[in-house]
């Protein structure tokens, strides 16, 4: 909890806030422009330039990631020192030329031309290809420092951090602030990063604490708010190349515990004046509640609140972990009892506003002291939750957006949020589930489903007329909720394979479309501005007003499966009245995806020796998914103690044809790995196979469900379950060895003849009845391969009369056609 009371005050200390940079950006001018080159001097891989009283110098770090400084008075300052940029190996081998009107420095992979007349910089591939190139040399008029660069006709520019309400689509055109400003709202910009990318293939890292004013316009000004120029520069194939190179030099993104990507729940019991006399065990009843409502919860802060303390700690942290739940402290005043609460049981820290300050190198100093404490006292992994983190932060915490309060205005501003901090390598950003003020039962149920889908998610409770437990506004919403909850619980494994790859390349899990579709114009601009995908593999369209139709869901190239439904799209498509009553978030699977799940678990600790692990398949051509495992709790993973099996699926790329489902061998140990499992496969191929096997023996098929659930092997096609689905599990089996499945005379995602599926849509009045006439229309839309003798009719309840079928005969592919009829 970010309080409201201290806000004001806080402001006026934490730097300027977005009003005042941009004034401070339009009315500044620079008065000086570094000049021609007068000397030149190297060294290894750092290279000098004098042009009269300034010097700059370039600093290779590796063969694509290299440093420029600029000091106006010819006086090199690092006052951000060792703080974000981690100790870097050994230089690579560099080599300069004299090309008469410019200095070249080149590595294998780039060359840096220095222009001599008047010092300005570009960046070249190794084949020419132009990254960019400064339109005017480096300026400053004694309190800020800009780099000018051209603008490619093309180019696009993500990355600046979290930027409420924007950044999942490209900043081309726009000016955006980069600072402390502790504005929650759209339009803020807490836990901002200097950080930015180019489609062009490149990235800029401004190495400072210094606010500054990013105008990716024509040409493209960058600005800090000091007298001196420090910037990384970072050169990559894709984006996700780039975001590597940056997370290399400033820390990959931490591997959170498994329990941190659980829901967690925050309170002030303690003597809260909210609430009337209440204490820290208190806290254990709304676990319980929890619980009794069916519903995951993998920690608790059980102190959230200004003034909040605590009592009974380590009591507290015992029953939650009896609970299967973790314990997490709210820190006001600093972290000096850190120690002490870590050996009582404390696993997740939260920092909030009156600790952070000032933010800058003050909150990226609490951000680390508390993650280490944590790992100093305990063997577990630190983890924290903070708001106006820096660059640096990614490697200590969730980035958390502040105070807001739930509306449907919330939720949409809040879509593009997160998905665009994954550009700046921040793989964790996040916001309470329905704000920590305000908000309703259908915002709260709205804001909950597609925040599953997010790695990190709170509650916040106290502060709203109404608590925000997700089970607090009864029916239908209780049921609702549990669904999501449930789902987010049972994709632990597939969520916590992100997490580890974050960890190793420094992409997070929620991703806008234009990362994976960097080619797709539309990837780019508002048509992707509301969805993100969650991995590779879903798509996620949050419904952010109060309907039940859900509009301009953009679906880019290749086929996209509803995850309700099972029915296909053909991406590139723009899908309008998609039919999204209040218990259905609009999600799409990437076909061809393989995904790791964990069924039937509120908690993560409810896996034994013996649970499975069930696969949800979209098979279309081959496609490969590799397990992360490891003890999901200690730090043990660092010493390489932590297992992958990787999931080779092979079908054809429509159409009839034989599937097949090779899982490999689990590679590595760590606590806790599963010498043998069952496992279970969800295959969707809309066609029943004329056999299934294991390993070559032919496995049973069953008859019904609940022949299948009570068989320990086996397989059976249920047609009426999203488009056709066969659903497979076998005994347990070793980890240590690779086994196939194969499913003959199946096909590939979409069945044997593959867009033979059409659509229908019904529009009636909200109220029918018998006797009373109305007018119900049907729109139906035809499948890739047309539709032949085309009959509609419509089946009303008894003693309800309806006119007679519509004979609408073939039907062309992708083509709507309507009938109506008449209801009494």
């Amino acid at each position: 909890m970010a309080a409201a009371a201290v806000l004001a005050v806080l402001a006026t200390t934490a730097g300027p806030s977005t009003p005042a940079l941009a004034a401070e950006s339009a009315g500044a001018t620079a008065s000086s422009v570094i000049g021609a080159v007068t000397g030149f001097a190297h060294s290894g891989a750092a290279y000098t330039f004098t042009a009269g009283t300034a010097k700059a110098r370039v600093t290779f770090v590796t063969a694509d990631t290299f440093r420029i400084e600029v000091a106006p008075d010819g006086t090199f300052t690092d006052p951000v020192g060792a703080d974000i940029v981690l100790p870097q190996g050994k230089a690579p081998a560099t080599r300069w030329r004299d090309r008469g009107d410019r200095y070249e420095l080149s590595t294998d992979k780039v060359t840096l031309r220095a222009y001599k007349s008047a010092l300005r910089f570009g960046l070249y591939r190794a084949d020419g290809t132009r990254l960019w190139e400064e339109s005017r040399g480096i300026s400053w008029d004694g309190t800020a420092t800009t780099q000018t660069l051209a603008r490619g006709a093309d180019e696009q520019f993500y990355g600046t951090g979290e930027q409420n309400g924007s950044g999942n689509t490209s900043h081309r055109g726009k000016t955006l602030q980069v600072g402390v400003d502790y504005n929650w709202n759209e339009g803020g910009h807490p836990n901002s990063v200097p950080f930015y990318l180019s489609s062009a293939g490149y990235g800029v890292y401004r190495n400072t604490y210094a606010p500054g004013t990013y105008a990716f316009t024509d040409p493209v000004t960058t600005t800090e708010r000091e007298n001196r120029f420090d910037a990384y520069y970072f050169a990559g194939n894709t984006a996700k190349d780039v975001i590597g190179r940056y997370t290399e030099l400033t820390g990959r993104p931490m591997l959170p515990p498994v329990y941190g990507l659980e829901v967690g729940d925050s309170d002030c019991y303690l003597h809260n004046a909210n609430r009337g006399e209440r204490h820290t065990l208190d806290s254990l009843k709304v676990a319980d509640d929890y619980a009794k409502n069916d519903m995951p919860l993998g920690w608790m802060l059980v102190n959230d609140g200004y003034g909040c303390g605590y009592e009974n700690l380590a009591e507290t942290a015992k029953g939650l972990n009896s609970r299967k739940m973790q314990m997490g402290l709210w820190t006001e005043d600093g972290l000096d009892k850190l120690a002490d609460q870590v050996k009582a049981g404390q696993r997740v820290a939260k920092l909030d506003v009156a600790w952070v300050g000032d933010g800058y190198k003050f909150a990226l100093d609490g951000c680390k002291a508390a993650y280490q404490g944590i790992e100093d006292n305990s063997d577990a992994r630190g983890f924290t939750w903070a708001p106006e983190s820096w660059a640096g932060a990614q490697r200590c915490g969730v980035q958390w957006s502040g105070d807001q309060s739930g509306s449907w205005d919330y939720i949409r501003w809040q879509i593009p949020t997160y998905a665009g901090a994954t550009m700046s390598g921040l793989a964790y950003t996040s916001g309470d589930v329905d704000g920590i003020f305000g908000g309703s039962a259908k915002t709260y149920t709205r804001d909950l489903q597609w925040k599953s889908f997010l790695p990190a998610v709170m509650t916040m409770d106290g502060w709203a007329a109404k608590d925000k437990q997700p089970y607090q506004y009864g029916e239908p919403y209780t049921s609702i909720n549990r669904k999501y909850l449930k789902l987010k619980e049972s994709l632990l494994p597939y969520m916590y394979t992100y997490a580890a790859e974050a960890n190793r390349t420094g992409v997070g899990a929620v991703r806008p479309l234009a990362l994976e579709y960097p080619d797709d114009p539309k990837a780019a601009g508002d048509a992707a501005k509301y969805e993100f995908l969650t991995g590779k593999d879903f798509l996620v369209a949050p419904v952010y007003s109060d309907t039940s139709v859900r509009d301009g869901i953009y679906l880019p190239k290749g086929d996209w499966v509803d995850y309700w439904t099972g029915r296909t799209y053909h991406g590139p498509v723009t899908v309008n009245g998609y039919q999204a009553p209040l218990d259905t978030l609009p999600l799409f699977v990437r076909a061809g995806a393989t995904i790791p799940m964990w069924p039937g678990v509120n908690s993560y600790q409810d896996r034994t020796a013996g649970s499975p692990l069930a696969w949800d398949v979209y098979p279309q051509g081959r496609s490969t998914f590799t397990l992360y495992e490891d003890d999901g709790v200690t730090r043990q993973h660092r010493a390489g103690k932590y297992g992958e099996q990787p999931v080779t699926v092979t079908a054809p790329r429509s159409g009839a044809g034989s599937v097949r489902i090779a899982v490999g061998a689990e590679s590595g140990d760590f606590t806790g790995k599963q010498k043998s499992r069952p496992y279970s496969f969800t295959v969707h191929t809309g066609s029943a196979p004329a056999q299934v096997g294991l390993d070559g023996r032919t496995l049973p098929r069953l008859t019904s469900k609940a022949a299948f659930d009570a068989a320990g092997q086996g397989w059976w096609y249920d047609p009426s379950d999203r488009a056709g689905v066969v659903q497979v599990k076998t005994r347990a089996l070793s980890t240590a060895h690779g086994f196939r499945i194969d499913l003959a005379g199946a096909s590939a995602l979409g069945g044997k003849v593959p867009g033979a599926t059409c659509d229908l849509a019904v529009t009636a009045p909200e109220e029918l009845g018998a006797g009373v006439s109305a007018e119900v229309n049907v729109d139906f839309t035809a499948g890739r391969t047309g539709a032949t003798a085309t009959r509609l009719s419509l089946t009303a309840p008894e003693g309800w009369t309806v006119s007679p079928a519509k004979e609408l005969g073939r039907v062309a592919p992708g083509r709507r056609v309507s009938a109506r009829f008449t209801v009494t």
